[in-house]
């Protein structure tokens, strides 16, 4: 076991060699739902996009989840979990307080010593599990590093609030990031941001000291469980989704044209097409399986990715920007050359 010196000849680029997914095998229709609180399908349909979700069973935890989405990665990059020398998972709802989650991923994998370490940005999670992994492996103190976005929502969903349980469910995404001699490859443009003042319209209280005065009257009564101001995260997200995309083409002289694919966080159906409408951004070009898999916060952005690189609907060359917004409130964004 021992530690890495930085290498004098830091790599040219950065290349996502692998990626992979893991989602339980229950699922829970609007159908379902159907019966546990009012609502019914065309509700749920019309106002979210989301016709189905997964959920994790007793005796499945959400490192089981990210475990699962890392090994397929690292299978894809045709590399062991041996050779990872750092893992990052995004989360908010890691198994235990502590120890981090991603220890407990890297001893699933059977990789220790493996570095590994948790970020909780909520649904920016995977973003910036990206952004992060891409600036240490160009540091040349890293040549293989593993991210994956993982979250259990329905542990803590609060399943007697409509406006709510229709949205979440349970998911891994995971890529593996590697160095590469080719100095085009990799992340041309990254940034990401904060707004702690707004961010009494999407948290998780523990006890009454915790629920912002402005948000009392809307408390679901449910403590550690998922409280959202809809009307405000709506119009954050639409604001936050477009400036990120506008920001990201313009810091590389891009246009929608030059871009192969949009992958944002799968939010809310409604909310994406008013993002693109307002950014005027070809909506072909924007990745959604929101219908599928439901919002399974830092899971979705890596669950997308790598659905579009398993069916080859981007490759090697092309320019992808992947974008996220969630709770802090947080947002962020990340442009690639594959």
């Amino acid at each position: 076991m021992q530690g890495t010196r930085r290498s004098l000849s830091r790599p040219a680029g950065v290349k996502i060699t692998g990626t992979g997914m893991c989602i339980p095998n229950k699922t829970l229709t609007n159908a379902d739902l159907s019966k546990m609180v009012d609502t019914s399908d065309e509700w749920i349909t019309q106002r979210t996009g989301i016709k189905t979700r997964y959920i994790i069973s007793d005796g499945e935890d959400t490192s089981d989840l990210a475990a699962g989405a890392i090994k397929q990665a690292c299978e894809n990059a045709n590399i062991s979990p041996n050779d990872l020398d750092m893992v990052i998972v995004a989360s908010m709802t890691q198994d235990v307080i502590c120890p981090a989650m991603a220890a407990t991923v890297v001893k699933k994998l059977g990789a220790i010593p493996c570095g590994a370490y948790d970020l909780n940005i909520a649904c920016t999670g995977f973003v910036a599990a990206l952004n992060t992994a891409s600036c240490m492996i160009e540091s040349g103190h890293y040549k293989n590093i593993a991210v994956c976005g993982a979250d259990a929502l329905s542990k803590i969903t609060d399943w007697k609030d409509r406006r709510t349980c229709v949205l979440f469910g349970d998911a891994a995404g995971a890529a593996v990031l590697s160095a590469n001699d080719d100095e085009e490859v990799g992340c041309l443009y990254q940034g990401m941001w904060s707004d702690g003042e707004r961010g009494e319209v999407l948290y998780v209280p523990r006890t009454d000291a915790d629920i912002p005065e402005s948000e009392k009257e809307a408390f679901s009564g449910e403590y550690n469980t998922i409280q959202m101001n809809g009307k405000a995260v709506y119009k954050f997200a639409v604001n936050a989704l477009a400036d990120c995309v506008e920001d990201a083409m313009n810091s590389a002289g891009l246009t929608s044209d030059d871009i192969a694919m949009v992958i944002p966080h799968q939010s809310n159906l409604r909310m994406l097409q008013t993002a693109w409408k307002k950014l005027g951004f070809p909506i072909d070009k924007v990745y959604v399986n929101i219908d599928r898999f439901g919002n399974s916060s830092a899971g979705t952005v890596g669950l997308c990715l790598h659905e579009l690189m398993d069916q080859k609907k981007i490759g090697d060359g092309d320019y992808v920007i992947f974008v996220a917004q969630g709770g802090g409130l947080s947002w962020g964004t990340s442009l690639w050359k594959l």
